[in-house]
């Protein structure tokens, strides 16, 4: 199956084909690090970890460019409040930034640009832009005039320059030949940090840093442009204006956008004050369960935050934690590159392998569709439950699975672990008994026996551990008072 992505601009699923075979250009717009980033910036930087990862799977070579904009009015503004110069300010946050995803398992960029070491390159655009009569100076501002671009405008959006609400999320000022137009180069205040340009002392404005730093090191076309929704409008939409404007060529081949982290439906944000930074988060559940949490949701659907959210993860991600360490027992530590001799493996588990990796990469051509392929490592472990239940489990069984598990994990950037201490070890065996006991259950009310199911309910609940009944038996604790 070819690989297919839903592509923005065009709304709709395409077949995935970059500009130069074998290789893939993705650009994804970085934080400006003014503060530590929030567990929506986890969710788009993991989410396109694990595109990097699938297509590295595919047999890509993947160029993946993450920028840091560290030149911007928040830095500023918080630099002073602080006492400390901007590009300090800017640079222990980044170095928070890769502590948060260090523990996420999200891989380094091959390339992290900082927008404050790419001053010249932008100016060189610039003045590319207004030699081609699509910007303006102003009093020691650029502009760029989108009306000159007219013809380009909305390419994500789908909306008329006339549609486009004066003012709209766009900076008014009066000097501006449209307020449509975006600044380009601001002229700095006294006191701000500024560099040199021939409009005088100041610093780029926010698009531009993007499309300079993309086309720098990816050249005028990308592959695939990716980051949040909410930077469709007026970000992605700028780049391409300005991008184009001086390239005369198209600007990314496929736009790629995940969905929102939501609390009670509304969309988490700093400026609506409602986030919650990844470290907070990294307080109360492990790294490994974050990661699934925001992996069991496809990229593009909006996340419901909770802690009941991520202890139902905590517990599906004990789970898979349970099976791989049942395998990994059976084995124990295999050089790397060596295969074991532990005799043939059985037929039928060599096929059920093959059958759950084609299932995961169907899943996860058809727009990386991580919560289907997260559901077939759910399904391996009710097989090598049954397999085990048969007598079946030998070691050259458990090595084909392991591996395939390991395979499949490792492409979602999931994480087991080996030679955990006594409390995770615990953790993970009362994990495995109240799935046995869930399993069990279920059988007798299959036999209609109702006094042992209820049995096995009613005891559980008695240890803060409740039981929901649906397509299929979760289980969560109490919550205080629920299990009196």
């Amino acid at each position: 199956m070819v690989l297919t992505v839903y592509n923005t601009e065009t709304r709709r699923k395409e077949e995935f084909t970059p500009l130069k075979e074998g290789h893939v250009g993705m650009y994804v717009c970085g934080p400006t690090v003014y503060d530590n980033c929030h567990i929506g910036h986890a969710r788009s930087y993991v989410a396109f970890d694990v595109i990097r990862r699938y297509m590295e799977y595919k047999g890509f070579n993947v160029t993946y460019v993450q920028n840091f904009t560290d030149v911007d009015d928040k830095i500023i503004n918080r630099a002073l409040d602080q006492g400390v110069p901007p590009l300090v300010l800017s640079e222990n946050f980044i170095q928070e930034y890769f502590k948060d995803m260090n523990l996420l398992n999200v891989r380094r960029a091959s390339v992290h640009p900082k927008a404050s070491e790419m001053i010249p390159d932008m100016i060189h655009v610039i003045k590319g832009l207004i030699e081609s009569g699509h910007a303006y100076e102003v009093e020691g501002d650029v502009y760029f005039e989108v009306e000159t671009a007219r013809d380009r405008f909305g390419t994500l959006r789908h909306q008329s320059l006339e549609d486009m609400r004066d003012g709209a999320r766009v900076e008014v000022d009066d000097r501006k030949r449209s307020p449509k137009d975006f600044a380009l180069w601001k002229s700095s205040k006294e006191g701000e940090i500024s560099w040199d340009s021939p409009w005088g002392p100041g610093r780029p404005g926010w698009h531009i840093e993007c499309s300079t730093m993309s086309t720098k090191y990816l050249g005028p076309t990308l592959d695939i442009h990716g980051g949040g929704m909410d930077l469709i409008f007026p970000h992605h939409e700028s780049e391409i204006l300005q991008s184009e404007c001086f390239t005369n060529q198209k600007f990314s081949r496929y736009w790629l956008h995940n969905g929102f982290v939501e609390i009670n439906s509304e969309k988490m944000s700093k400026s609506l004050k409602n986030f919650f930074t990844i470290k907070e988060v990294l307080e109360r559940f492990p790294p490994m369960v974050v990661r699934f949490f925001l992996v069991y949701t496809h990229y593009r659907s909006p996340i419901d935050f909770s802690d009941v959210a991520l202890e139902e993860a905590q517990r599906s991600f004990g789970r898979l934690a349970a099976l791989h360490k049942t395998l990994y027992g059976m084995i124990g530590e295999v050089p790397e590159g060596v295969i074991p001799d532990l005799g043939p493996p059985d037929d039928e588990v060599l096929e059920l392998a093959f059958e759950l990796k084609s299932s995961f990469t169907k899943a996860m051509d058809d727009d990386f569709n991580t919560r289907i392929s997260v559901s077939v490592l759910f399904r391996l472990d009710s097989e090598v439950k049954r397999i085990r239940a048969e007598g079946g489990l030998n070691k050259a069984n458990a090595y084909v699975l392991l591996s395939m598990m390991n395979e499949l994990s490792t492409i979602l950037g999931f994480e087991y672990g080996e030679g955990e201490d006594e409390d995770e070890i615990g953790g993970e065996l009362a994990s495995s008994l109240v799935q046995l006991l869930i399993d069990t259950r279920k059988e007798a009310r299959i036999r209609k026996d109702w006094a042992t199911s209820d049995a096995i309910r009613d005891g559980l609940k008695e240890l803060g551990v409740i039981l929901e009944d649906g397509s299929e038996t979760t289980w969560r604790m109490a919550r205080p008072g629920e299990a009196e």
